[in-house]
């Protein structure tokens, strides 16, 4: 099988308190924050890992970031992925998940034949969860989110298991197809010294923009229909007011005051 894996550079969570947004742009200012795997790509890479493991073929990691996100490339290559596609062009800055999606569907063109595309249900930076269904548009294949478990065989379709409110689907589905999964289908392998030292030896390709030959220039903050319109710090009006007494003549007056309210 051949296996693609979307996977997003993103924020790591411990370091959120030095994020800020561009005032000018409306967008995530990253630099000088680490940055890790997406929790759920990396799920996403751990199923592909397991398929390949279970019947052979290439897993290549697709990610559209900056240069300096080699190491998190990395990581996903002591993982096991066998190569890494990086897409890394200042003319992509600032798309949203439209053009994302139509800059990662070009890269998959330039891959070539594949079986599948995994990736997480969404990011913990965006949390739009519209990445991987644009991304099947786009490249005219079935897609199914939610994902909690894949099964394969030797030949015919997959059996993919998909969550739902109050249960789950247990769905048929033939390569090729794009598959995004849930936090439910596995815990992502350790990552051993030998791993990270046999990782440094494997490919990382990086393309432009100019690499992919899109047929529409919707890419980057301007080639985005989707912008942030405004942002401002919401004012608080709340105020305090100290009850005086007995705790019993405290506790009737916090009675009067929610009822009043119409708490109570």
């Amino acid at each position: 099988m051949r296996l693609i894996v979307c996977l997003k550079p993103v924020p790591d969570p411990k370091h959120w308190n030095k994020l800020r947004l561009d005032p000018e742009t409306k967008t995530l200012v990253r630099a000088g924050v680490p940055a890790v795997i997406n929790p759920l790509d990396k799920k996403a890479l751990e199923a592909a890992l397991r398929l390949r493991e279970a019947h052979g073929g290439e897993v290549i990691v697709l990610s559209m970031a900056p240069p300096e996100a080699a190491p998190v490339l990395r990581e996903a290559l002591a993982m096991g992925a066998d190569r890494a596609v990086v897409l890394s062009d200042r003319a992509a800055a600032g798309s949203d998940t439209l053009a994302t999606a139509h800059i990662l569907a070009g890269a998959v063109r330039k891959i070539g034949d594949f079986d599948l595309i995994l990736c997480g249900d969404e990011t913990i930076d965006g949390g739009t969860a519209q990445v991987s269904a644009q991304l099947a548009e786009f490249l005219d294949l079935p897609n199914l989110m939610h994902v909690s478990d894949i099964q394969a065989g030797p030949e015919g379709p997959l059996t993919v298991r998909s969550l739902i409110e109050q249960g789950s689907l247990l769905v048929e589905i033939a390569p090729p197809a794009v598959l995004a999964v849930a936090k439910e289908i596995n815990e992502p392998r350790y990552v051993t010294l030998m791993n990270i030292l046999q990782a440094e030896q494997k490919e990382i390709a990086v393309w432009s923009l100019a690499d992919l030959c899109l047929s529409e220039p919707c890419v980057g903050l301007q080639g985005s229909p989707t912008q942030m319109a405004d942002l401002f710090a919401p004012q608080r009006t709340r105020r305090a007011e100290m009850l005086a007494g007995e705790p019993r003549e405290m506790a009737r007056q916090l009675a009067d005051r929610l009822h009043r309210l119409g708490y109570c």
